[in-house]
């Protein structure tokens, strides 16, 4: 009876000390962590130029509902089509385990705050208002991340961290806040709330994505929104009209695979590898990234003010990846 319980528990042991030992090494490469956590920002860059695209020929609606209906169709294909250990399929869907229970409130989080507040919020102010002046969302996301993080779990950056978070924050908003003139417009509550459920999404993200793959993350995220993404998709296709031209067409493309999908993939990666605040603290060089894609994919200009900005903020950058917690 004892051979049988030794052999039983056996492969269990097996499973558990290679799903650590794979968690852990992930832990211990911060240098891939921060290469993932900064592919992420880079696919996050050209969101706003993207969608600026997409709405030539969408309704800010139906843009929102089709590109999640599009990532949710990607995502569960992944999902259908990664194979997971035999010992793990009696509480599958498909060939995928389901989530424990007790995680589906963060990832329902997730979902609300990633797959449907940001792009709603953000593709409503675009209507009014240019993708530099835009980009002051993403100038306090990271700072609005790590606050979130230190609220949600217990994070504790150091004095030094929230200093120079806090300097480059106020460096991108003083430089986007220019570049738009000074005026603030109606737009602006718009993305001050996406800032708010972006950051809170952001932070549940990364802590679920210390629990599971990071592509599952997403992928259950967008999933569980298809009942809400699809009829909505079907309704505000019938109200709203659409012109499919090949900027239009690209730009769904890249904001539902792009930056709803492989974008979040790895920026949750990259955030359960060196951490939440270390990796919010990377997307302070995504409105500088957003100007430069304006400028070459939307024609808008810059001034001067474009290298001067990018320098205080890799500083900044350069200072917050050096500090720990």
């Amino acid at each position: 009876m004892r051979a049988q319980s030794s052999a039983i528990a056996a492969p269990s042991i097996a499973v558990n000390t290679g799903r650590d030992a794979g968690r852990n090494t992930d832990r211990e490469r911060p240098g891939l962590g921060t290469a993932q956590a900064a592919l992420g920002v880079v696919a996050f860059s050209l969101t706003f130029p993207a969608t600026a695209w997409g709405l030539e020929g969408f309704g800010p609606w139906s843009l929102v509902a089709v590109r999640s209906v599009l990532a949710a169709v990607v995502a569960g294909g992944c999902l259908l089509a990664v194979g997971v250990p035999p010992h793990e399929r009696s509480r599958g869907w498909g060939r995928v385990r389901l989530p424990e229970r007790r995680h589906w409130a963060g990832l329902a989080v997730v979902a609300a705050g990633v797959v449907l507040g940001f792009p709603l919020l953000t593709t409503l102010a675009l209507q009014t208002s240019t993708t530099a002046h835009a980009a002051v969302v993403v100038g306090l996301l990271p700072l609005t991340t790590a606050v979130c993080s230190a609220l949600r779990i217990g994070s504790r950056p150091s004095r030094t961290f929230w200093a120079a978070a806090l300097a480059g924050a106020g460096a991108v908003v003083a430089f986007t806040v220019g570049q738009s003139g000074g005026a603030l417009t109606t737009a602006d509550l718009y993305l001050f709330g996406a800032l708010l459920v972006c950051a809170a999404g952001y932070t549940e993200g990364g802590r679920l994505a210390r629990i599971m793959p990071g592509w599952q993350v997403i992928g259950w995220a967008l999933v569980l929104c298809l009942p809400l993404t699809l009829p909505g998709a079907l309704l505000a296709l019938s109200y709203e009209p659409v012109q499919l031209t090949a900027h239009s067409v690209s730009g769904l493309l890249w904001v539902a695979v792009g930056s709803q999908f492989l974008g979040l993939v790895v920026w949750y990666r990259g955030m359960a590898a060196i951490g939440i605040p270390r990796a919010s603290q990377l997307q302070l060089a995504q409105p500088l990234l957003t100007l430069v894609w304006s400028v070459l994919l939307l024609g808008e200009r810059l001034t001067v003010a474009a290298p001067l900005t990018a320098a205080a903020v890799l500083v900044c950058i350069a200072v917050t990846q050096r500090t720990r917690s």
